[in-house]
């Protein structure tokens, strides 16, 4: 015979990390996709000719360093401390 008054106590499900920590993980995300997105481009249609613009400022400075800024925002969301 079971005791109905007694409830049951069921594990509730918490999530990794807060809210917080998954915004700025997503803004990190973000900005990884960004610095992808300046890199691309800059190519040839004709393999004969070569296009200077594979080495201009956005594919080799400005988007490398928005890509490992991502990264540090994205590390940085992991390892922020839950209150």
């Amino acid at each position: 015979m079971k005791n109905n008054n007694k409830e049951e106590q069921t594990p509730k499900q918490e999530f990794l990390f807060d809210g917080i920590n998954y915004k700025i993980l997503l803004i990190g995300i973000g900005v990884i996709a960004l610095g992808f997105i300046l890199m691309s481009g800059g190519g040839s249609n004709d393999p004969n000719v070569f296009n200077e613009d594979v080495f201009n400022f956005r594919r080799i400075r400005l988007a490398p360093t928005t890509v490992l800024i991502g990264f540090g925002i994205t590390i940085y969301s992991i390892f922020k401390k839950s209150k």
